[in-house]
């Protein structure tokens, strides 16, 4: 049953905004701060300065607007205490991009240090990721900030700014910057950064894996590249897979430009943090999509800052997301 367009109407207004100023922050900082130089010496300072700057906005915000919420945030404040340089830097960008009324050192790195709850499967909290893909957006790439309210354990609200995303991914010169938001039981959307009118959007509605393509993480660390080659060689995909960083690929997934997002586990002990996955699995599920580990399991974002109880995730249109099921757990031998 769908909600009304009034379920959870603040929290997704305070939420786009806040995400869309983070979003404007990063941009600054890579105008300013990355230089191909930077890229080649491997020196992260910039997404460094850029992910505090950007939980620190958006935090601000949430305490601002929903002041007895929790939040479980990537970051924390320790190396802003302990280096007063990087601090000045940081707060330069924050006081330049937050319109708002300037804050002051310790101020900005308290709003950092809310982001340090447990989480748990009781009451309201938001979960953040101020710069999902941090080589992305060091390479000018792909990079998203994301942004979800969990109530009880379940995704209720998703939001994802991608700054470098195309609008439209087969006009890949054309305009930038698109954002994604959903409600549970409302509908998937998505947005440009230039204006406030929202579409709807649609997972691919193919039902059968092979006519659909992958979409899979850059970094090799991050998923198992091999074992995604073999599966798609089982679902008989031909066709090339798009390669991006971060949740960026939750948002191709939703609006059908690829059918499947696989995360395929690297190692059996790591666990998925719950901000890499609580709103694009939201926004592909309201879009129409199927969200489940390799073990056909839902995701449960109940047990704390980790998806200690799944492994790995396979998001895919939901008339192709049981064969697609189906052919990791036979290519993983499960």
């Amino acid at each position: 049953m769908l909600q009304s367009g009034a379920y959870l109407a603040a929290e997704k207004k305070a939420a786009i905004a806040a995400v869309l100023t983070a979003s404007r922050l990063c941009q600054s900082v890579f105008k300013t701060l990355v230089s191909s130089e930077t890229v080649l010496k491997g020196d992260k300072s910039p997404v460094t300065v850029a992910d505090f700057g950007a939980q620190s906005l958006v935090n601000r915000a949430l305490q601002r607007h929903f002041p007895n919420d929790a939040i479980v945030g990537e970051e924390d404040a320790a190396d802003l205490h302990a280096d007063a340089a990087l601090r000045d830097r940081v707060l330069a960008l924050v006081n330049a991009n937050s319109g708002e009324a300037a804050v002051t050192g310790h101020e900005m790195c308290n709003f950092i240090d809310l982001g340090s709850s447990a989480g748990g499967s009781v009451g309201r909290f938001w979960t953040l990721d101020p710069i999902d893909g941090t080589k992305g957006f060091l390479r000018g790439e792909q990079y998203a900030v994301c942004l979800a309210l969990i109530v009880d354990g379940k995704v209720e609200l998703g939001v994802l700014g991608c700054p470098n995303l195309p609008v439209d991914l087969s006009k890949p010169d054309g305009e930038r910057g698109s954002l994604f938001v959903a409600t549970r039981n409302g509908g998937a959307y998505q947005r440009s950064f230039s204006s406030e009118i929202l579409h709807k959007i649609n997972t691919t509605n193919a039902d059968k894996a092979s006519s659909t393509k992958f979409c899979e993480s850059v970094e090799a660390g991050h998923s198992s590249q091999s074992d995604a080659a073999n599966i798609a060689g089982l679902l008989g995909i031909t066709q090339q897979s798009i390669r991006m960083d971060s949740q960026c690929k939750y948002g191709i997934v939703s609006r059908g430009d690829a059918g499947i997002y696989l995360r395929v586990p690297v190692s059996d002990a790591y666990e998925e943090k719950i901000w890499d996955h609580a709103g694009g699995s939201l926004i592909v599920e309201e879009s129409g999509g199927v969200v489940t580990d390799i073990e056909g399991k839902p995701l449960d974002f109940g047990v704390g800052r980790t998806l200690k109880n799944n492994k790995g995730v396979i998001a895919a249109g939901k008339l192709i997301h049981a064969e697609v099921l189906a052919a990791v757990q036979k290519g993983l031998g499960r």
